[in-house]
């Protein structure tokens, strides 16, 4: 296992072969997909598990990682670089499992990708686009020193059901 980030006992790390049977039971929950773009299956399967690993596995910036929290797998973490003009910007985008929320396991993820972002990738800016009904997420984004920088009327379409998108962002320092 390489160890990417570590901040006490939270772990950003290389995706692996035995993360896979957690991804499926983590991502296989309407609580989870209803907050993420619908690249994210639903229903998840396995077959879905081995193709997001075979596409980590394949990247060419490293920038995707599992997050693990006192040994166990508990979701995923990743910066997606901006190009040509947004070249120095990055999305930052995540999510854990459901037996793990409420317990600063995201905010610690978000916060170390941030770092590694600004410090190690050159980033100046990275930001992140969550569904209005997503309290939670802002929350993490919020204490990670994120601001909100915009509401994006109706700019979403998740399930049927038009929403708001609220963009958040960090500047380096």
């Amino acid at each position: 296992m390489t160890i990417l980030l570590q901040d006490g006992d939270l772990l950003l790390r290389e995706l692996e072969e035995t993360d896979l049977p957690l991804l499926v039971r983590y991502a296989n929950n309407k609580k989870v997909s209803i907050n993420l773009r619908d690249a994210f299956p639903n229903p998840y399967t396995f077959q879905d598990a081995r193709n997001f690993l075979n596409l980590v596995k394949r990247q060419e910036n490293g920038m995707i990682f599992a997050i693990e929290y006192q040994g166990v797998y508990t979701g995923n973490t990743g910066l997606v670089p901006g190009t040509d003009v947004y070249r120095k910007s990055a999305e930052i985008g995540y999510f854990i499992g459901e037996p793990f929320w409420n317990k600063g396991i995201t905010t610690k993820a978000v916060t170390l990708l941030t770092e590694f972002g600004f410090r190690d990738m050159d980033f100046v800016r990275i930001h992140a686009g969550v569904f209005a009904y997503n309290k939670a997420s802002q929350r993490v984004l919020e204490k990670c020193g994120y601001h909100l920088e915009g509401v994006f009327r109706n700019a979403v379409i998740k399930n049927g059901v038009m929403c708001d998108e609220m963009r958040y962002a960090k500047i380096k320092e």
